[in-house]
C-alpha cells in the first residue's frame, strides 16, 4: 500500500506540472498577441496623424510623397517618418500622392520578432 500511494502523488505532481507548462505557454501566445496588437493600433495611429496633417496642408500634397529610398521634402513629414522608424520594430512608411485628384496611398510597415513583416495600408482622397 506504500508504493501506491507514492505513485498516486507522483501522477499527481506529473499533472500540475503539466499544467504549470500549459499556463507559461498561455502566456507566452496571450504576450505575443498583444504585441502585435500594439503594432497595428501603433501603425493605424500614425498613419491617421499624417493623414491629418496632410488635410492642413492639402494645397501642396506632393510634398509628402515618399518611399524608403527617397524621403519626403516636408519636415513636418521627415519627422513623421522618423516616428514610424523609432516606433515600430524596424519601421517604414511609404506616401503615395496622385497630383491632380488628391488621391493618397499611406503604407506603414514593420517587422516583429519571430512574425514577419506586417503592413498597414491606409488610402483616400483629399480635396
Amino acid at each position: 500500500m506504500r508504493g501506491a500511494a507514492l505513485i498516486e502523488a507522483m501522477i499527481a505532481i506529473l499533472l500540475f506540472c503539466m499544467g504549470i507548462v500549459g499556463l507559461v505557454g498561455l502566456q507566452a501566445s496571450m504576450t505575443s498577441a498583444q504585441s502585435a496588437a500594439k503594432y497595428r493600433a501603433d501603425a493605424a495611429y500614425l498613419a491617421s496623424e499624417l493623414l491629418g496633417t496632410m488635410w492642413m496642408n492639402k494645397v501642396d500634397l506632393s510634398v509628402y510623397a515618399t518611399t524608403p529610398a527617397s524621403p519626403c521634402t516636408d519636415q513636418r513629414c521627415l519627422d513623421w517618418v522618423n516616428k514610424v522608424a523609432n516606433g515600430l520594430p524596424q519601421g517604414t512608411a511609404t506616401v503615395a500622392v496622385t497630383a491632380g485628384t488628391g488621391d493618397v496611398a499611406l503604407t506603414v510597415r514593420w517587422t516583429a520578432p519571430n512574425e514577419g513583416t506586417r503592413a498597414y495600408v491606409l488610402a483616400t482622397t483629399i480635396k
